[in-house]
C-alpha cells in the first residue's frame, strides 16, 4: 500500500511540477505567456470586487503573482510527493486563489463556446482541491506509530 500511495502522489503532483517547470522556462522579463493571460482576468476580477465594495484595490504586479504561482506549485508538489501535509496546503492555496481567476466561466453565458471549457476546467480544479482535502484527512486520521514500552524484566534473585 505504501508504494501505491507514493506512485499516486507522484502522478498527482506531476501535473503541478510540469506546469511549474513550463511556467519557469517561459517566465522571461515580462512574466511570460502566463502573465499575458492573467492580466485581463485579474483586471476583470478587480473590477468585480471593487465596484460593489466601492473601494479601489491596489495594483498587483502580475510578474510577481506568476513567480508566486511557480513557487507554490513547485515547492508544494515536491513536498506532496514525499507525503508532507504542508505541500498539500501549498497546492490547496494555489488552487484556491488561481481557480476563480483563471477559469472565470461566470463571465460568460451558458450558450457561448468558452463557457463549457472554462466550467470543465474549473470543476477539475475543484476536484483537485477535494483530493488534497482527502489527503489531509487521511494523513490526520492515521495514528502515528506508537513506540512499544519495554516491560522491565523481573530481576532474578
Amino acid at each position: 500500500m505504501g508504494f501505491a500511495s507514493f506512485v499516486g502522489r507522484v502522478f498527482f503532483a506531476s501535473i503541478f511540477i510540469l506546469s511549474a517547470w513550463q511556467m519557469f522556462n517561459e517566465f522571461g522579463v515580462d512574466g511570460g505567456p502566463a502573465a499575458k493571460e492573467l492580466i485581463p482576468k485579474l483586471d476583470l476580477a478587480k473590477k468585480h470586487i471593487s465596484s460593489p465594495l466601492h473601494v479601489n484595490l491596489p495594483d498587483i504586479e502580475v510578474r510577481q503573482l506568476v513567480a508566486a504561482a511557480i513557487a507554490l506549485k513547485g515547492l508544494g508538489a515536491i513536498l506532496f510527493v514525499f507525503g508532507h501535509g504542508f505541500g498539500a496546503f501549498l497546492l490547496f492555496v494555489y488552487l484556491l486563489v488561481s481557480t476563480p481567476l483563471l477559469y472565470d466561466f461566470y463571465n460568460y453565458n451558458p450558450n457561448e463556446p468558452q463557457y463549457s471549457v472554462l466550467l470543465s476546467d474549473f470543476l477539475q480544479c475543484v476536484a483537485q482541491c477535494g483530493a488534497l482535502i482527502f489527503f489531509w484527512g487521511m494523513k490526520n486520521s492515521i495514528p502515528k506509530r506508537q513506540l512499544k514500552k519495554k516491560v522491565p524484566k523481573p530481576k532474578a534473585a
